[in-house]
């Protein structure tokens, strides 16, 4: 798909079921969930959401994280089983109800983002000490694992020290240190791929959950919304520079609204149509260099998923 192709799906994005819809669900910032009993149905729109509040809607978003996730748990199922049972279409799929633990586990490789805010207020990460001197992007000798409690909808994830969470009773130890071996091997597993393909894995977010005794990876993994990618041959000369990275994630939308004076409190500025379009390419982007193939649109409207999932739920 190309740039310019965009703009006519500005206004055709899917929100999610209507409120009326005959059938009970969660509506989580990205997903609307039906409970099947054993099962979920899954179905993730085009919603997107920063600093924890759901803000506006892109163009295939949905359909390019689905996918995406369902690349990425094909090419991860040897080191950890996941929930997915059966896709609906491409934005839709069925997964298998589990005990899903109550921390996002963040990977991190590089000192961006949160964790570089954070390190330059002189702030620990996740209850980690980290060396002096380091500098902006700057590439951790191992990788990092800082977790963060999960919040309900409207609050913000708080971060939080691994021993913490043992000690709190929140994860058993044994448990807790099978997720975090698991959620390193995921992460050297994605940069390898994402290496492969020109790109570097710069940090991510793992969900797991527990059925029948058995470690499940569950959500989503491996996306724009859950990851951040920078392009590997511009990394050395702009690290020496100390300026930003070439990224293809959610990044440039949180960026953009930092410098529009909005980090999550208060009322978030309204999001402009060239903006969507730039963060639905990189969307577009992301699912291409990553599973090296082209975008192409189901072209399934807002009603056609909206009967599919009615449909099956009959």
């Amino acid at each position: 798909m190309q740039r310019n192709e965009i703009a006519p799906f500005l206004e055709s994005t899917f929100t999610g079921v209507p409120d009326d819809f005959p059938f009970d669900y969660t509506r989580g910032k990205v997903r609307d969930i039906f409970d099947l009993g054993s099962r979920l149905l899954i179905c993730t729109t085009d919603r997107i959401s920063a600093f924890d509040v759901v803000l506006s809607t892109i163009p295939f978003k949905g359909e390019v994280l689905n996918r995406l996730s369902n690349y990425w748990f094909e090419r991860t199922s040897d080191i950890v089983p996941n929930h997915i049972d059966e896709e609906i279409s491409a934005r839709s799929v069925v997964v298998r109800k589990c005990e899903v633990l109550p921390v996002e586990v963040v990977v991190r490789g590089y000192l961006t983002g949160s964790a570089w805010r954070d390190y330059r207020e002189g702030k620990r990460v996740s209850g980690i000490e980290l060396p002096k001197g380091m500098r902006f992007n700057e590439r951790f000798t191992k990788p990092l694992l800082t977790p963060s409690t999960k919040a309900e909808r409207g609050y913000h994830d708080e971060p939080i020290a691994s021993e913490e969470i043992v000690t709190r009773g929140i994860v058993e130890a044994s448990l807790w240190k099978k997720v975090e071996d698991t959620a390193l091997s995921l992460y050297k597993r994605g940069c390898e791929l994402a290496g492969e393909h020109g790109l570097i894995l710069v940090d991510t977010k793992y969900e797991f959950g527990v059925l029948d005794g058995e470690l499940l990876l569950v959500d989503e993994i491996h996306t724009p919304d859950s990851s951040r990618f920078w392009f590997a041959d511009a990394y050395d000369e702009l690290f020496k520079a100390g300026e930003k990275q070439r990224e293809i994630d959610k990044e440039y939308l949180r960026q953009w609204l930092i410098e529009h004076g909005y980090m999550g409190k208060g009322t978030p500025p309204e999001i402009p149509d060239e903006v969507r379009a730039e963060v639905a390419w990189r969307y577009i982007q992301a699912y291409e260099l990553i599973s090296g193939e082209s975008f192409k649109t189901t072209g399934n409207t807002a009603e056609a998923e909206t009967e599919l999932i009615r449909s099956y739920l009959a």
